[in-house]
């Protein structure tokens, strides 16, 4: 039998009127891999908060333990001392200093007088930690010229040199490629057999069941429960979460594919590197109904085609047209016009304003139609935007709920109805069920379903190949910025999507 690392003892954290967390416990062994899922709401994030010290222990009821030892966290600084470490699913990460700078922040190896950095030890050290994590950059490098994915193998480097007891990692492949996440997993192994333990939180539930040694899952504040790894059932787990059994994990039905709505031709995208390009001549058609996939690995420039497409980014060749109209290079405002929408891939970011409440956020892309000689209409935009919160069956008190207090799920909502009361004819989702969990990847599919049989086009980009496969009607897969394997629906098999994607088909 394990020694027990960690105990959490009937914690419950209250929200004025809201109970976030009632009477949980949690425990976890040393050299143990624990998975904590639920949908999101479920209170992985308070339950994590609490033990990383952002929420005080004067805040909360209930009591933590570490090795049989009571402890009290008033600050993440107290947490980090008695060996708790937290990997955040958006990163925090200071993106104007150097590699080495943000691994050692805080903790910098000084020389004998202790008043100036020892910035060759600091180099030395950091490259060492990099090489935990398989990361090959220059330390030197700001971590603001780096990848997503490749920052968040930083802040990966920088919990694990801090050799904590316990490491938390909160939605830790979001952001990576297929290689890094394998990566990643060998890098967990080797901790579990090194008796560091792991907490690990993710809606990807393929890599819950690859990596757990025990599963634990949360519903509305409360364990519902907790199961070793031989014990663990995929359909139970999803039901325990969800609290009903789901059907049909992908609810995509056949609909008539009508007249072309989306045309794009030759798109070329510039790179920082002279004569080099992100993307090259890139060519395909959007119809009525469809939903077409743009897969490929992470860095193919799937992002940098739908930004281009869209007016964001900039293009040396290559032509838009919607509904037999041109959209011009940098018109993110005609191409709203002519009905064509983007949900970009970090809502949090691009997607929504977070100071806003849910009525003014989904308004945002339709204030033409509601302004008055003044000001806006405001009965006129009530109606609407309440008309599109019903349809999408958006979680909240109501429309003036400020959109930051809303599950990643219901926040993805808000900004598809956005869209949609914008009268989309087409819609591009760019990772569109990225960091929600499974029951709103559900209602998320349902929604897809639902517009293309209203005739509306979509464009789908997403690093979870079942999902996409699953969805799609047809498939264009690029590798180094160019097309590298179309595909209809009869013909894709995931080994031909990886074989395309990886520039070997």
């Amino acid at each position: 039998m394990h020694n027990i690392v960690l105990r959490m003892e009937n914690i419950t954290k209250r929200f004025v009127a809201v109970t976030a967390l009632d009477d949980v416990s949690m425990d976890i062994r040393e050299g143990e891999i624990l998975a904590v899922v639920g949908e999101n709401g479920a209170g992985k994030s308070t339950l994590m908060k609490i033990l990383s010290g952002s929420y005080p222990t004067a805040t909360f009821d209930g009591s933590i333990t570490i090795h049989d030892k009571p402890v009290e966290f008033h600050s993440t600084r107290d947490a980090e001392r008695e060996g708790i470490q937290m990997i955040y699913q958006e990163i925090s990460l200071h993106v104007d200093l150097s590699v080495a700078e943000n691994i050692f922040l805080g903790n910098l190896p000084r020389r004998k007088l202790r008043s100036f950095v020892d910035r060759k030890t600091m180099i030395n050290l950091a490259r060492e930690a990099i090489k935990l994590v398989g990361l090959t950059v220059d330390v030197l490098e700001p971590v603001g010229r780096l990848s997503t994915s490749q920052q968040q193998l930083v802040s990966i480097a920088k919990a694990l040199y801090r050799q904590p007891k316990v490491l938390v990692l909160d939605e830790p492949t979001s952001a990576l490629t297929l290689t890094e996440t394998e990566s990643l997993m060998g890098i967990l192994k080797s901790l579990r057999d090194r008796g560091i333990s792991c907490i690990y939180i993710s809606h990807k539930l393929d890599e819950v069941f690859e990596i757990a040694d025990r599963l634990m899952v949360l519903r509305d504040g409360k364990v519902i429960s907790d199961y070793e790894r031989d014990a663990i059932v995929p359909e139970q787990v999803i039901h325990d979460m969800v609290g009903r059994k789901i059907e049909n994990m992908y609810p995509k039905s056949t609909v008539p594919i009508g007249e072309e709505l989306l045309r794009v031709e030759g798109i070329t995208i510039p790179s920082r590197v002279p004569s080099k390009y992100l993307l090259e001549d890139v060519s395909f058609n959007l119809r009525e109904g469809e939903i077409l996939g743009i897969g490929g690995l992470v860095g193919a420039g799937r992002s940098e085609l739908v930004n281009a497409i869209f007016g964001n980014d900039p293009r040396v060749t290559g032509t838009v047209e919607m509904l037999g109209e041109m959209i011009p290079e940098g018109s993110p405002g005609i191409a709203i016009e002519r009905g064509l929408a983007l949900v970009t891939e970090d809502r949090k970011k691009s997607g929504f304003v977070g100071p806003m409440n849910i009525r003014e956020n989904i308004s945002l892309a339709s204030l033409p139609e509601i302004k008055g000689k003044v000001f806006t209409r405001k009965s006129k935009e009530r109606g609407l935007t309440q008309k599109h919160f019903d349809k999408l069956q958006v979680r909240a008190p109501g429309l003036e709920t400020n959109i930051m207090n809303l599950s990643g799920g219901n926040q993805q909502k808000v900004v598809m109805a956005k869209w949609l009361m914008a009268n989309a004819k087409v819609l591009i989702l760019d990772e569109p069920t990225r960091g929600i969990d499974i029951g709103a990847k559900v209602e998320i599919y349902k929604i897809m379903d639902e517009l293309v049989h209203q005739g509306v086009g979509i464009i789908m980009i997403s690093s979870e190949l079942p999902e996409l496969i699953a969805m799609c009607d047809r498939f264009i897969v690029l590798y180094k910025g160019k097309v590298r394997g179309r595909f209809t629906r009869e013909e894709i098999t995931e080994h031909k999507y990886m074989q395309a994607a990886t520039g070997i088909l």
